[in-house]
């Protein structure tokens, strides 16, 4: 079951980009959110993934999980807040790429403590639109 962003318009009309690109959310990955761009490379998909999770929009997500790995539904926590994206690496990924590989940090809070997840993503392309495939063995 999907659950409504956290975050609108109404909490702050122009709030800067949970991605960390310093532009407003509504023009970055707010656009792809809503349905009206799509990602250009690997990156940006996890750039607006991260987003995802820090607006709470589960059905961006979903939508942006590769059909064979996406679970049927997705609950985040409640508690959790996050607070800022670095991307470590990337491996491939680029506008001519069919498969993509991205290393980041994503840190958070939760119940009062910091904590980062780390992961490197694995991206490909899903009828021409970068989806998310699974996380790599750490």
């Amino acid at each position: 079951m999907a659950t409504r962003p956290r975050r609108s318009a109404a909490d702050d009309p122009d709030p800067t980009c949970p991605c960390g690109s310093a532009q407003p959310y509504a023009q970055c990955c707010g656009r792809l959110h809503r349905g009206e761009a799509d990602a250009a490379t690997a990156e940006a998909l996890m750039r607006s993934r991260y987003s995802a999770f820090a607006v709470g929009d589960t059905a961006y997500l979903l939508r942006s999980w590769h059909s064979s790995t996406r679970p049927r539904r997705l609950d985040l926590e409640p508690g959790q807040r996050w607070t800022g994206l670095e991307i470590v690496d990337t491996d491939r990924g680029g506008l001519f790429d069919a498969t993509g590989v991205v290393e980041f940090r994503a840190h958070y809070r939760a119940g009062g403590r910091p904590g980062t997840q780390t992961e490197r993503s694995r991206f490909v392309r899903e009828d021409g639109r970068w989806v998310y495939l699974d996380a790599l063995p750490g």
